[in-house]
């Protein structure tokens, strides 16, 4: 029979078990971008996926983007 210190760090595993594992798969949605561009298609560079994982756009289509939102 186990006893209630057992199930107290059996308890505990399991949940540091499951953290780690959201962790794992928030970590990868972060890093998943894309290879074509939303915007115009073309695929995106080399560079700027290292330099930015989850980047969704080109570089060129990236800063039209940001001058639209942040230049108005």
């Amino acid at each position: 029979m186990y006893s209630d210190f057992d199930r107290e760090v059996g308890e505990a595993r399991v949940e540091q078990e499951r953290q780690s594992r959201v962790t794992e798969v928030r970590a990868k949605l972060v890093r998943a971008g894309t290879l074509e561009c939303v915007d115009c298609g073309c695929t995106i560079s080399l560079a700027r996926r290292e330099a930015y994982e989850a980047a969704t756009r080109c570089a060129e289509c990236q800063t039209d983007f940001e001058r639209e939102v942040y230049c108005r």
